[in-house]
């Protein structure tokens, strides 16, 4: 438990980044750092952790924007079995960005046949054939995004976020403690 309060801080910094990112205009719904920043938290704090920050990132971001459906519920809860499966396959590998982006390949393909050809047969009526030729370009798209996030920016994020010893919370509350001496 520990190790959740002394990282409280660090989740805040991941979860309002790509809280904001996903607020961007014009920005396509399949390019977004989620996947990037939730495997250097799986992979540094665990399952627990890792699902939290990957679920509670689409749940916020959908009551925000009121956007709640049950593609909520299958999206929130795919990100967190992604988090899940990230924080067993980083356990015994190194930060570098190979490593991630092979894990965003596997991550997004198995995360776009769960959520894709899921949601629109089951709850829309849609065909699996529409739903798989609607997929394709949605997942390259997607791809395309995380592999590139996962290769540039988890690597950053757990060097400069995660490992980073002045921004676990008892150094900011320390700094904030003396900023009202």
């Amino acid at each position: 438990m520990e190790n959740y309060k002394k990282n409280w801080f660090k989740f805040i910094i991941g979860f309002v980044a790509c809280f904001l990112a996903r607020l961007l205009p014009f920005r396509p719904p399949n390019i977004e750092p989620i996947l990037a920043t939730q495997m250097p938290f799986a992979k540094a704090y665990g399952k627990l952790s890792g699902f939290l920050f990957a679920a509670s990132s689409i749940i916020l971001y959908d009551i925000v924007t009121n956007k709640i459906g049950i593609w909520t519920l299958v999206t929130a809860l795919a990100y967190g079995l992604l988090a899940l499966w990230a924080s067993t396959y980083f356990k015994n590998r190194k930060n570098t960005s190979i490593n991630y982006a092979k894990f965003a390949i596997m991550g997004t393909i198995a995360y776009d046949i769960v959520t894709g050809l899921s949601i629109g047969p089951i709850f829309f009526h849609q065909t699996f054939t529409q739903a798989l030729v609607g997929q394709i370009p949605f997942t390259i798209l997607h791809l395309i995004g995380n592999v590139s996030f996962a290769f540039l920016l988890s690597p950053l994020i757990y060097k400069y976020v995660i490992e980073n010893k002045k921004l676990e919370s008892k150094s900011i509350i320390t700094i904030f403690n003396l900023k009202q001496i």
